[in-house]
């Protein structure tokens, strides 16, 4: 009995809704922005947070990056030529000193960054000459796509080997065999014996290796090109030496990293006369992207909102509207035995219909936005379901909430009143 009342009041409900087709529609056009603005919204922003978030993961949290840093003031001034080298940076004793007085570091990984051209026959590019240790590619982990990658016999014999990027191979070796081929750069002659694959996407976290790197054992760096590094300029020329451009190192569990960092820190004010290095933590970047993003989704999720309770107030207007068009009607049903609860229901049910039905053409429109934006622009977007079902939970209880004051209202009428009413 209860069930067929309930059914008789929804088809009720809906019978009186496409009485006033145009203005139910644009009643629900309100509900339909709201909802897909929300989801639109936070998808935009759950991707934007979800690729910062994975191009700091791919280092692993428990990395910590030691960078070379010019020290303030060093720069050439004026046009002059330096009369002496320019000496700064990380150190081969800072690395043998992390290692033997940090218990919680497990790894560390040496880097030398040189600029050079790589040629072979007629083809070349300038590539960036990454010299490290085999430990580099357990720490910045690339899809290796043939070959090997450098080992620890070819740092202790100084081989002449390198591994390339997919990018730098297709460049150099077009229509080469790969592995095995003779690549000259910066005048030595150096054997490819790796491919990896290249780093994807343009990122706003800076990570340590480059589509156009080239990886060459440390020793074969420094045997090679020495550590002096010449620039010519205009008129000028500048010398400058550092032993190590960068320093990854690993601490072996994820709750030691801050400490890890404070002791490093602490090591290198205390053997560094300047501050000619600087620190990057990717946990500390991690936890404040994090917080970022819950502060974005905020935002974003209050602003869009904002859209729904627009779209509340305009199913309230036309539900007042409605009730004063109908009031002989709810006369009539009173005055041959409604109740109060059963006018509430019909009106309550009318809301609902609207927000629901806006709701769910919302969330369609919603899902093909964020959609419509990677297709265009390439931006990622992340439509989680999570925004799906709170979008349209709200367009729901702004229905009620807002279909209760109409709904109050048109129970109150007195029936003799609303029967005389034209």
């Amino acid at each position: 009995m209860r069930r067929s009342r309930i059914t008789r009041n929804i088809r009720l409900g809906i019978k009186n809704l496409m009485l006033h087709k145009m203005r139910s529609l644009l009643t629900t056009l309100g509900v339909v922005f709201g909802v897909s603005s929300v989801i639109a919204m936070l998808s935009v922003g759950e991707g934007a947070s979800r690729q910062a978030l994975q191009q700091i993961r791919k280092l692993g949290s428990n990395i910590i990056i030691v960078s070379s840093v010019k020290p303030v003031g060093d720069e050439q001034t004026g046009g002059q030529r330096r009369s002496r080298m320019l000496i700064y940076g990380i150190r081969y004793d800072d690395q043998v000193r992390i290692n033997e007085c940090i218990p919680y570091v497990c790894n560390t990984v040496p880097v030398r960054l040189i600029r050079k051209k790589g040629k072979m026959r007629d083809r070349m590019i300038e590539l960036r000459v990454v010299g490290t240790s085999a430990e580099w590619f357990r720490i910045v982990g690339r899809h290796v796509l043939a070959g090997r990658v450098l080992s620890p016999n070819d740092l202790k014999e100084k081989s002449p080997v390198c591994v390339l990027t997919e990018h730098g191979a297709r460049k150099l070796l077009a229509t080469e065999y790969s592995i095995g081929a003779k690549i000259n750069l910066g005048g030595e002659n150096l054997e490819v014996v790796g491919i990896v694959q290249s780093e994807s996407g343009g990122s706003s976290v800076q990570l340590p290796d480059q589509n156009i790197d080239v990886y060459i054992p440390v020793t074969t760096a420094i045997e090679s090109y020495g550590e002096a590094i010449f620039e010519r300029n205009t008129g000028s020329f500048t010398m400058e030496k550092v032993e190590l451009h960068k320093l990854l190192i690993q601490v072996d569990k994820l709750e030691n990293v801050e400490a890890a960092a404070v002791a490093i820190t602490a090591m290198f004010k205390r053997f560094h006369a300047k501050e000619d290095y600087s620190l990057s933590v990717p946990l500390t970047l991690l936890r404040q992207a994090e917080a970022t993003k819950r502060t974005f989704n905020i935002v974003l999720g209050s602003i869009a909102g904002i859209s729904l309770l627009v779209g509340g107030i305009g199913i309230m207007n036309i539900m007042l509207a409605s009730v004063t068009e109908r009031t002989r009607e709810i006369g009539i049903r009173r005055a041959v035995g409604a109740k109060r609860g059963q006018i509430v229901a019909q009106f309550i049910i009318e809301t609902v219909v609207l927000s629901g039905t806006g709701g769910i053409i919302g969330i369609g429109l919603g899902v093909s936005i964020p959609w419509v934006i990677t297709t265009l622009t390439g931006m990622p977007t992340v439509v989680s379901p999570l925004s799906v079902i709170l979008a349209l939970s709200i367009s729901m209880t702004i229905g009620i909430v807002f279909g209760l004051y109409p709904a109050a209202r048109a129970a109150r009428l007195d029936p003799i009143e609303a029967l005389r009413h034209e």
